[in-house]
């Protein structure tokens, strides 16, 4: 009989988990289609000038004459330069993170200048960082790095720092060394940490890639919005600007999906 009761709890638990989340979705497609049709409607009555926001059907016109203005290729460009430079951010980033919990003393030389790298505006660095490596992909690729380095090693420093010292104790008692109890204690405990913290970087590197191609690109997304503006041809910019949020929702749900696996496959091990 309690079993039964369970049963049908647990049913009923998962039922209103899913009813919740369809309502949510729905809510979410409906405010998204709530603001493209005033958008519409605003600028075909006049209320919203068409000129400088543009609007709907003629973001779509853009997007359908993608041949036209190489759209396509821009998309692309954007899309390679924020993956090099998210890569190389979360690699170095844990790296140098792994280095400075290491040693303490390494970690307390290096503290201050991390508070005050991480609150310095990265932009203020673009022509510095374009005569150091020329203009071209790598200056963007190199402002993406710079934006997200910092973060990933704060975040992944402070998690690593954090570990459950009971576990690093039990670690040592069992003669594991310093590596044995990084790989084998304070990487895995820190997985929750290192995604929330690559979520937040994909954005940043997103933020840095189109900072650089405002700068010095010649191609990119980033670049269609300064040429859409230089020449006023906003339908340009509005579809370059909605085109970059839809790639960072992608790029977001791409790591969500990413984090999902490797959960799943160190749950099940």
């Amino acid at each position: 009989m309690s079993n039964t009761f369970e049963s049908s709890g647990r049913r009923e638990y998962l039922y209103n988990k899913k009813k919740n989340k369809i309502i949510v979705r729905v809510c979410q497609v409906a405010v998204l289609v709530l603001v493209i049709a005033i958008w519409e409607i605003g600028a075909r009555l006049g209320f919203i000038d068409s000129f400088i926001m543009s609007q709907p059907t003629r973001v779509l016109r853009t997007i359908s004459n993608f041949q036209n203005n190489n759209l396509l290729m821009h998309i692309g460009i954007t899309f390679l330069e924020t993956i090099i430079g998210f890569s190389l951010g979360a690699v170095m980033g844990i790296f140098i993170a792994m280095v400075l919990w290491w040693s303490d003393f390494l970690s307390k030389v290096a503290d201050p200048y991390l508070v005050v790298l991480n609150a310095l505006p990265k932009i203020a660095l673009g022509p510095v960082i374009i005569i150091w490596v020329g203009a071209g992909m790598q200056a963007v690729i190199v402002m993406a790095l710079a934006i997200s380095l910092v973060v990933t090693i704060m975040e992944m420093l402070n998690g690593f720092k954090n570990t459950d010292t009971e576990l690093i104790k039990m670690a040592k008692t069992f003669g594991a060394g310093k590596l044995q109890t990084f790989v084998k204690i304070v990487f895995p405990f820190n997985l929750a940490t290192l995604f929330n913290c690559l979520k937040i970087n994909i954005g940043l590197s997103l933020v840095g890639v189109i900072a650089g191609e405002f700068l010095v690109s010649r191609a990119g997304l980033g670049y269609l919005i300064v040429y859409g503006g230089q020449v006023f041809q906003m339908d340009l910019v509005m579809t370059s600007v909605i085109i970059l949020a839809a790639l960072a929702a992608l790029l977001y749900r791409l790591i969500v999906l990413f984090e999902y696996v490797v959960m799943k496959a160190v749950s099940n091990k």
